[in-house]
């Protein structure tokens, strides 16, 4: 839950600003209809998202799942951009935020005045050190950092409250500005309801609280596809992190808007992005003010330790296996780096402006939730719960508003959105197509009557004819073996086998392939289910030598059509340039050419 907190709990270092500077005296109203949205909306969701998904895929992979091929594919593209988005200006931010903290305070060295870019960016290297050491170490801090800043936000909020109790003038003064502004109810609502997209901040963390569940304990009784145990646990961390939150939500927002002047929230003003801070410094002394600084400051640094875990656990997931990264980003400690180094790229380029990335973070948290909130809808309606589906529906339709509101308001996050968008899909086709002669195979295994076929070729050339799987006649199989035999030493009675690959999925990489043995029309032939055919022919061939150390020839004809158009079709379908797409694949796979299968194209 703490590392889980260390983001959603840090919006308390500015949510309460931005809720007085957004909506003035109603905004502990906007406030209230956040907690509302956080507690019948995102809270029920992602409890939803953590059963449909308990080893930490998230609502991503729920759409992969209902989004299959390319489409499902381009769409987790898209997703993994928002969710690069929101996890890296995560990074950025706080660590910006809390280089704000540290420099605003009276006791900082007045020449630390003008250096946000170089301290922020101590603060992510600091981060990925943490990182680089282990995840385990990256958990201990967090629990620390997190059980001390709660502790005291609730001594400053307690102390406030205590003066607003000494002093009620306040709460009069309050009343009196909301109702000269707004006399109906119905109308502080509406306005409420508006600016509400602007506090979207404060529903940070959801997606961060499901990436974590490989680390909550199994139950006594969990399996591997039921896991019982870890997902109530993964419900009860949402759950108590949400009231948790709500809580010192509700309560900040009271005491800041009673008791600090609406001046101090505009630009340049003591309280701006620092509410609370304010108040601890104005009414338990420097000192004190100082100590929440430092633990502001500690959580605001901390936080990109949950997004880091968050990039961690996506990006691994899914890229390599489509792909679309290198094998080594399966790697933690690798990958810890490329992250902090593009979470630089983005602190130089903001100038770590806080403001100029709230847009940004903002957009990519509310697209997360809405996607996970359509997620469970699709799952819903798929098993017939029509009254979940009305349930869910109304919140997507609140999270849509949500998100084109702000959208609308700074239309910047979006923009920024869209560069981490176009980045990953350029990166990860770029990555795709300079993989695309690899082998693929993850696994393969042979069924006993495919090896009952190798084992009557022992002591002989073990020969086979590709076979297109659509041609299925007697005939079709007797005119390939008579091509074959005219443009090749190859006669009927060598009884080759046929291979045949049957393309399932083109949008897939890496597939764990079962080649089946079977008889038809009286040929013998080997039938494996893939996602492309060269690569899998090729895999397939080196396997056979492995196991039998004979070596396998395989015959091919001439494709028809333009070369590149061949291509193209084999990157996108898997098919299109097959014979000599097999050989560069064999040759890449196998460089010793002594003990390269051979292959023949007539």
């Amino acid at each position: 839950m703490c590392l889980t907190g260390v983001d959603y709990f840090s919006t308390l270092g500015y949510q309460p600003a931005i809720a007085a500077a957004a909506a003035g005296a109603l905004a502990p109203i906007a406030t209230l209809i956040l907690v509302a949205v956080t507690l019948f909306g995102a809270l029920p969701v992602y409890k939803r998202v953590a059963r449909e998904s308990p080893h930490g895929e998230g609502s991503i992979a729920m759409l992969e799942k209902l989004l299959p091929r390319w489409k499902g594919k381009i769409f987790v593209l898209a997703l993994l951009g928002f969710a690069a988005t929101s996890f890296t200006i995560t990074m950025t931010l706080s660590a910006a935020d809390a280089t704000a903290h540290l420099i605003e305070n009276p006791f900082a060295p007045s020449w630390l005045h003008g250096q946000e870019v170089p301290v922020t960016l101590v603060f992510l290297l600091l981060l990925a050190v943490v990182f680089l050491r282990g995840f385990r170490e990256a958990i201990g801090i967090a629990v620390v950092i997190v059980a001390v800043f709660l502790a005291l936000n609730l001594v400053v909020i307690v102390a406030a409250a205590g003066q607003v109790a000494i002093e009620p003038q306040p709460i009069d003064d309050w009343w009196a500005v909301l109702t000269a502004q707004h006399s109906n109810p119905l109308a502080m609502i509406g306005i409420a309801l508006l600016v509400f997209p602007r506090l979207a901040l404060g529903l940070s963390g959801f997606e961060t609280g499901v990436v974590v569940m490989p680390q909550i304990k199994d139950g006594p009784f969990d399996t591997e596809e039921r896991p019982e145990g870890r997902i109530a646990g993964t419900q009860k961390l949402l759950t108590l992190a949400a009231l948790i939150m709500s809580g010192f939500l509700i309560a900040s927002s009271f005491v800041t808007t009673l008791l600090i002047p609406a001046s101090e929230f505009e630009e340049g003003g003591e309280a701006q992005g620092r509410a609370l801070a304010y108040l601890a410094h104005e009414y338990l002394g420097e000192g004190f003010g100082t100590l929440y600084d430092i633990s502001t400051i500690a959580i605001l640094w901390f936080a990109g330790a949950s997004a880091m875990t968050g990039l961690l656990n996506l990006v691994p997931r899914y890229l390599p296996r489509y792909g679309m990264a290198p094998a080594w980003s399966r790697a933690t400690r690798p990958m810890v780096l490329v992250f902090t180094a593009v979470a630089a790229v983005v602190t130089v380029a903001f100038k770590a402006d806080v403001d100029a990335q709230g847009g940004a973070y903002a957009t990519g948290v509310l697209v997360l939730i809405t996607s996970a909130s359509v997620a469970v809808i699709l799952s819903a309606r798929r098993r017939g719960r029509y009254r979940a589906v009305v349930g869910f529906g109304l919140v997507s339709l609140i999270l849509v508003w949500t998100t084109l509101a702000n959208v609308w308001d700074r239309p910047d996050g979006a923009g920024i959105a869209a560069l981490f968008i176009l980045g990953i899909v350029v990166v990860s086709f770029a990555s795709r197509a300079r993989r695309a002669f690899e082998l693929r195979a993850a696994t393969i295994t042979l069924d006993e009557e495919a090896l009952a076929f190798l084992r009557v070729e022992a002591g002989r050339e073990i020969t086979l004819i590709a076979h297109e799987p659509e041609r299925l006649s007697a005939a079709a199989y007797r005119r390939k073996l008579q091509h074959t035999c005219s443009v090749s030493h190859l006669t009927p009675s060598d009884d080759p086998l046929f291979i045949e690959v049957i393309v399932d999925d083109s949008s897939e990489f890496e597939t764990h392939l079962q080649v089946r043995g079977i008889t038809r029309h009286g040929f013998r032939i080997l039938e494996v289910h893939s996602s492309n055919v060269p690569n899998t022919i090729a895999a397939v061939m080196l396997h056979i030598r492995d196991i039998t150390g004979l070596m396998p020839h395989v015959y091919f004809r001439w494709t028809e059509g333009d070369p590149l158009a061949n291509l193209f079709k084999f990157l996108v379908i898997g098919e299109g340039e097959i014979a000599p797409v097999t050989r560069e694949v064999l040759r890449e796979a196998e460089p010793d050419v002594s003990r390269r299968p051979w292959v023949h194209v007539g």
